[in-house]
């Protein structure tokens, strides 16, 4: 799986840089939102899906798996970037009324860091 990671203002930014996310890549990305989340200058992670284009119901699993974890850290997990087929599979499985998503990395930051 491809990815890079950042971290500003305590948030991590993990951003997806696959066109798919599929069960092949929910357990690399779970594995790096626990060691993340687990690093003591990391208060809450940004998943950036900007590059994708396609999830599926293993990799939604995987984003409520990590914002489980996020919120028993006493943390967040908000994802951005959503492309329209990606907004569509939130909308249709009402994972919008859960997650916080936000257009853009910085507006998430910006966001996550006043909480």
């Amino acid at each position: 799986m491809l990815h890079s990671y950042d971290l500003r203002n305590n948030i991590g930014i993990i951003r997806v840089e696959s066109e798919r996310c599929t069960a092949i890549e929910s357990a690399a990305i779970f594995d790096l939102i626990e060691k993340k989340l687990n690093e003591p200058d990391v208060e809450s992670i940004v998943i950036d899906l900007t590059a994708v284009s396609f999830i599926d119901s293993n990799f939604l699993g995987t984003l409520v798996k990590g914002l489980k974890l996020a919120m028993k850290n006493h943390g967040e997990l908000a994802v951005c970037g959503l492309q329209p087929p990606v907004k569509s599979m939130f909308e249709l499985t009402r994972l919008y009324n859960i997650f916080k998503i936000y257009s853009t990395s910085e507006e998430a930051v910006q966001a996550l860091k006043t909480v």
